[in-house]
């Protein structure tokens, strides 16, 4: 009796090269693992307030009142709040807050020291705030600050203004395990095979030898059809990927590049609702939107110095936002801590995103002002971009469409009162509207010229 060889052995040795995959990936999980959720940070202790006094309302009085000048941590308009109690009376408190300038008038010691330490800034009075009022202020402003939570690092740090993987089981592991899984079906196969030539070499089995075949390209050769239907097939593809790749050229839809300072449309025109035309007023009256003046932002930002914890997100913490408005302090040379300008700035090289052909007319006041066309129309839900980006193609069979379909609001609009057959048909009811098409938009020379 021929020996076909030992099967146990084979069976071991898979045996062993599983169990090692599988430690491999037990190994792995655990390292992957969530880690375990921080121990909460204790909770500040709240400073004894005034008898009576409600903290809760004076934050609200706050907002409303002192906020526009004041902060809790740092100088504005006016000092720091936090505090004040432990520096100053509440008698004095009271008046200083009802009627400043009689304080200042009548010679009052701090009064006038305060008012020269921030060049004699006036202070709005509030005669119609109570005791009671300014006791829940002052009970606000004397709760300790409260600390940041800390969270033990779990590895290497993540750059500002990135999202982390708060564990799991990543992609690269699935991968390597597929891969182990793969190379071990492959290695079993092989075996498989090897063990099967044994036995039919211990039965006297023959093994038939593969008949040589003609080579496939042989095949394709020799038969003319097939060749002229790939030859045209391929002539009528590579014909319509270069035409596709050629009408491509000057395209920069989703093209999204990275400013020197981020500017969150989110947070100015979504979340606060600040009107485009505020920043970018040029678009009512010119050709050109314009880009806004660091003057503009400042006329906010003076007063507004970090953002609210509400306003970060997975992608954006709120120690980048912040960074990020320093960056425009040091551009317009702006000294926090004094609320004055130093006059030192550095120029801010913004990244053009739409960018038209040369030989392309567009003007922004006749589509705003004229046409009464919101911004949303041709650059997308900007409200909801943290960064922007080209929302369309800008190409000209999308402007074409744009015309053809756009209605022309007639009512109301001064800037179309010449078209005195379109206002009768639309008086008759003849017609029940008029598109950019019908008073000349699809000409060439309206956009080229």
């Amino acid at each position: 009796m021929k020996n076909v060889g030992n099967h146990n052995s084979i069976s071991r040795s898979l045996i062993f090269s599983f169990a090692a995959m599988l430690a491999l990936s037990v190994t792995s999980l655990a390292q992957n693992a969530a880690p375990a959720a921080p121990a909460p940070a204790p909770t500040a202790i709240a400073a004894p307030a005034a008898s009576g006094a409600d903290p809760v309302k004076g934050k609200e009085l706050f907002n409303s009142q002192c906020a526009a000048c004041h902060k809790l941590d740092a100088k504005m308009t006016g000092p720091a709040l936090r505090g004040i109690s432990s520096r100053l009376t509440n008698d004095w408190l009271y008046k200083w807050i009802r009627n400043s300038q009689e304080m200042i008038k009548s010679g009052d010691a701090e009064a006038v020291r305060v008012s020269k330490e921030y060049n004699g800034s006036v202070m709005t009075a509030f005669p119609q705030l109570s005791n009671a009022d300014i006791d829940n202020i002052i009970a606000y402003t004397s709760e300790p600050k409260a600390e940041p939570v800390v969270v033990p690092p779990t590895g290497t740090a993540a750059p500002p203004g990135t999202a982390t993987n708060a564990g799991g089981i990543s992609n690269n592991m699935i991968l390597g395990a597929l891969a182990v899984v793969m190379l071990m079906l492959i290695v079993m196969l092989f075996l498989v095979n090897k063990v099967l030539t044994r036995v039919a070499k211990a039965n006297g089995i023959e093994i038939e030898k593969p008949q040589p075949t003609i080579p496939i390209w042989k095949a394709f050769a020799k038969n003319q059809f097939l060749v002229l239907v790939t030859s045209i097939f391929l002539l009528l593809a590579s014909g319509y990927f270069v035409y596709g790749y050629l009408m491509q050229v000057g395209v920069d839809q989703n093209y999204e590049p990275i400013q020197p300072i981020h500017y969150s449309h989110r947070i100015h025109a979504g979340s606060n609702g600040i009107n485009c035309k505020y920043c970018h007023s040029a678009a009512r009256v010119s050709k050109n939107a314009g880009i806004p003046s660091l003057n503009i932002c400042m006329n906010c930002h003076k007063s507004i110095a970090e953002v609210s914890d509400t306003t970060a997100t997975a992608e954006y913490s709120k120690d980048f936002y912040d960074k990020e408005i320093q960056k425009l302090y040091k551009a317009v040379g702006w000294d926090q801590e004094n609320q004055k300008y130093t006059g030192k700035t550095e120029p801010v090289k913004w990244v053009r995103i739409h960018n038209l052909q040369s030989f392309v007319y567009f003007n922004h006041s006749q589509h705003v002002t004229a046409g009464k066309q919101n911004c949303q129309t041709c650059h997308g839900e900007i409200q909801k971009m943290d960064e922007v980006y080209q929302f369309t193609d800008l190409s000209m069979g999308w402007c074409v469409n744009c015309h053809r379909e756009t209605k022309v609001q007639f009512t109301d609009n001064k800037f179309y009162s010449i078209y005195e057959k379109f206002h009768e048909d639309l008086k008759n009811k003849k017609i029940d509207s008029v598109t950019v098409e019908k008073i000349g938009g699809t000409e060439c020379q309206k956009c080229h010229y």
